[in-house]
């Protein structure tokens, strides 16, 4: 399937880097084993959804366990939605055009509710990396912009509910605004940052909106971003402040993906015949395999010993083989789940702080001290 230049699943780099867009127009682009997982899994989500409005016959098939699982809980939560709505229209896998904001721009909402009042875009996500939220999500706003250009003027709407639904991660976000909040925000940032990605111009950004840039390992503006650590002296870390600290580690994240993206883009490229001066390529560290594993476990066998391993299944492992549902039924009075390590992570994260064993003891006016 093509792409637009300027696509909704993009937005969020274009937007921030405008001249990202065209920089990234013609480098190749990969596709992971997880976008293969995810293409499977939209493909059974949208028959099992079109299978329960009664868009089509036959009931779907799915023969992985997981997959099978989530895609029926998805298409339960998109009917609910529907519900809740006056005479809902549900359409699936619908293609919504957003020129009238983004130069040939398009995109497809994998489920599209629509009702006098209310309209709802709701998104799957298949994948178990990365939390997506819902609010502020400029790839779910540019779908319900196009989707108001197509049903606005058959419909009273004063409401976009935008939903992401990220099964893998149990999370099920929703965002509601109203329209004239929402096309407010194409007039004074979407349209603007779209004309100057298309026309090529703008500025160039580093930041978290890096991570899927096809540029992102030979980008200067990265490179510039993450190498300003420099300024701090390594040599003696005992003279940084907790100032330079707290700077220090909300780069690092960043610093080390940097880090990862140039090594693994120079490596495959010197694997092509490109030549690093002071770098070469070599055989890297190896282990011993059987060559033929049936007679390993005949061998040892004979001998009168026990060449396998035994040992119960983790429990992703035992959730595939027994479902959720039976495996809550059958073992959950069998599982716990033991606090998580502590981790620093800045103050704009959702979870709960937790005290430290400075926290207990210290006098309340000292720990004020900066």
């Amino acid at each position: 399937m093509s792409h637009a230049l300027l696509s909704p699943s993009a937005s969020k780099r274009w937007i921030e880097c405008p001249k990202s867009a065209r920089l990234t127009e013609f480098l190749p682009d990969t596709i992971s084993s997880y976008a293969a997982d995810g293409t499977i899994a939209h493909s059974v989500a949208e028959s099992k959804l079109n299978h329960r409005l009664g868009y089509s016959g036959s009931p779907p098939k799915c023969e992985d366990a997981e997959m099978d699982e989530y895609t029926d809980d998805y298409a339960n939560f998109v009917l609910e939605q529907a519900a809740i709505l006056t005479n809902p229209t549900v359409y699936v896998e619908l293609r919504v055009d957003c020129s009238k904001y983004i130069p040939e721009c398009f995109g497809t909402c994998d489920a599209l509710i629509v009702s006098d009042g209310a309209l709802h875009i709701i998104d799957l996500k298949s994948g178990s990396g990365i939390k997506v939220d819902a609010e502020g999500n400029d790839q779910l706003r540019i779908y319900s912009l196009g989707a108001l250009a197509m049903f606005g003027f058959l419909y009273d709407i004063a409401t976009v509910r935008m939903s992401i639904f990220q099964p893998k991660l149990g999370n099920c976000s929703t965002w509601e605004i109203p329209v004239d909040e929402l096309t407010g925000w194409a007039e004074n940032t979407l349209i603007p940052a779209a004309r100057l990605a298309w026309n090529g111009e703008g500025d160039y950004k580093a930041g978290a909106h890096c991570q899927f840039c096809r540029a992102k390992a030979e980008c200067r503006k990265r490179a510039e971003a993450n190498l300003a650590l420099e300024i701090y002296d390594f040599t003696n870390p005992a003279l940084l402040q907790r100032c330079e600290i707290a700077d220090i580690l909300g780069k690092i994240d960043g610093l080390m993906s940097w880090a990862s993206d140039v090594k693994e883009y120079a490596l495959s490229k010197a694997l092509a015949g490109t030549r690093f001066d002071g770098w070469k390529i070599v055989e890297g560290r190896s282990t011993r395999h059987y060559s033929n594993e049936a007679s390993v476990a005949k061998a040892v066998t004979d001998i009168g010993l026990d060449p396998y391993e035994h040992k119960l299944l983790g429990i992703t492992a035992m959730t595939s083989l027994l479902g959720k549902k039976r495996f809550e039924d059958t073992l959950g009075g069998f599982t716990y789940k033991p606090a998580g390590k502590p981790v620093l992570v800045p103050v704009t994260d959702k979870r709960k702080e937790i005290n430290t064993a400075a926290d207990d003891f210290a006098d309340p006016i000292e720990n004020l001290e900066d």
